[in-house]
C-alpha cells in the first residue's frame, strides 16, 4: 500500500518535526518525543500531561494548547511512550501545584505512567493519575486489562484542561477529569482495517462486504463481524451499546468520530442518524462534536462517544480552546 512517508522508521520524528514547523506556539522536542505548549510551565497552574502510541492524531499531541493539555507523550505507532518522556513531560509543565497524568487504560501505558509517577515524585512533584476506559466493546481485550481507553480521552483532556486553565487545584482537577471518565463511554466500528507503516498492509483480515462492531483503535477484535450494514443500521447498535451502560439522566455531549480513513460528508450522515437515535430513545443531546480526534491510522470506520453532563461540565465544554486539533473561544 503506498504511504507518504520517507522511511517507516522515521515517521514520528518526521511528523514531530512538521508538527514544530506547523505550530511555533508549541515546544517540540523531537529527540525525546516531548510535546510541551511554549508557555509552560503557567504559574499557578495545574499541569496536564498525557500520551500513548503515534497513530491516534491529533490525539494526543495535538491537543496540547491553552485549555487542554500542557504536554503530550507520543511513543512509537501504537507503542506505549516511555517513562523518561513521560518524567520530562511534568517536569516541564510543573509550576509548583502538581501534574495530572491522563492515562488511557493500556497495559503499557498503565504500567508506564505508574512508574513516571513514582519518578517525577521522586523529583517532588505531586502527581495525580486518571484512568480512561471507556470502550463498552469488550472487558478485556488484546491490550488492556479491563474496558479500552478510546473516546472519553478527548471529554477528560477538554473539561479537565479548561478547570486547570481557571487555576483550579490538583485535587478538584482530578476530580473532574475522573467524573468525565466515570460518566463517559464509547463504541467504535470499522469498515476497512488500518495499515502500520513497518507492516505496509492491513493489520487484519476484515473481507469486502464485511464490518467489525466494537473495533479498538489498535485494530483490537471488536463482539462481531457482520455483513456491512446502513449508517442508520450501525448508529442503532452503536448508541444502544452505549446507552446500554450509560446512565442517561442529564443531556449528553456527543462525538461522533472518525477513524482516520472516513470523510467527514460520512461522519456528518452518521452524525444525523446518531442524532436520530438519540432522539428515539429521549437522551437530550446538549452539544455535538464531529471529526477525525481519536484515530487508528488510515482506518475506516467511526465511533460514538457519550458523555453524561451536569452544567459545570457543560461550561467547562465551552470554555476557550486553543490546540493544533481543537480551537473555539480564544
Amino acid at each position: 500500500m503506498k504511504m507518504l512517508i520517507n522511511v517507516p522508521e522515521n515517521v514520528v520524528p518526521d511528523a514531530l518535526r512538521g508538527m514544530a514547523a506547523a505550530h511555533p506556539e508549541l515546544t517540540v522536542d523531537v529527540d525525546n518525543r516531548v510535546v510541551v505548549r511554549r508557555d509552560a510551565p503557567v504559574a499557578d497552574k495545574v499541569g496536564l500531561v498525557s500520551g500513548g502510541g503515534s497513530g491516534h492524531e491529533p490525539l494526543h499531541g495535538g491537543f496540547v494548547g491553552p485549555g487542554m493539555l500542557d504536554a503530550a507523550c507520543p511513543g512509537a505507532i501504537f507503542t506505549s511512550p516511555v517513562p523518561e518522556q513521560m518524567v520530562r513531560a511534568a517536569t516541564a509543565v510543573d509550576s509548583g501545584k502538581g501534574v495530572l497524568f491522563v492515562v488511557k487504560n493500556y497495559t503499557g501505558d498503565v504500567l508506564n505512567f505508574d512508574m513516571a509517577a513514582e519518578l517525577a515524585e521522586d523529583e517532588g512533584i505531586q502527581i495525580a493519575k486518571v484512568l480512561v476506559q471507556d470502550d463498552v466493546a469488550v472487558t478485556d481485550s488484546t491490550f488492556t486489562a479491563g474496558r479500552r481507553g478510546t473516546g472519553a480521552t478527548l471529554f477528560v483532556e477538554k473539561l479537565a484542561g479548561a478547570l486547570a486553565e481557571e487555576g483550579a487545584p490538583l485535587e478538584r482537577v482530578e476530580s473532574m477529569a475522573r467524573q468525565v471518565a466515570d460518566t463517559t463511554r464509547s463504541f467504535g466500528v470499522a469498515l476497512h482495517p488500518c495499515t502500520t507503516p513497518s507492516k505496509g498492509s492491513p493489520t487484519f483480515d476484515l473481507p469486502a462486504g464485511e464490518l467489525e462492531l466494537g473495533i479498538g483503535i489498535h485494530g483490537e477484535p471488536g463482539r462481531e463481524r457482520r455483513p456491512m450494514m446502513t449508517s442508520g443500521e450501525i448508529a442503532d447498535f452503536a448508541v444502544d451499546a452505549v446507552l446500554s451502560d450509560l446512565e442517561s439522566d442529564k443531556p449528553v455531549l456527543v462525538l461522533v468520530n472518525g477513524m482516520g480513513g472516513t470523510p467527514l460528508i460520512e461522519l456528518y450522515g452518521f452524525c444525523a442518524e446518531v442524532s436520530r437515535v438519540l432522539e428515539e430513545r429521549r437522551v437530550p443531546v446538549a452539544r455535538t462534536l464531529v471529526g477525525n480526534y481519536v484515530t487508528s491510522l488510515d482506518m475506516a470506520g467511526a465511533s460514538v462517544t457519550l458523555c453524561r453532563a451536569d452544567e459545570e461540565m457543560l461550561r467547562l465544554w465551552d470554555a476557550p480552546v486553543s490546540t493544533p486539533g481543537l480551537r473555539w473561544g480564544r
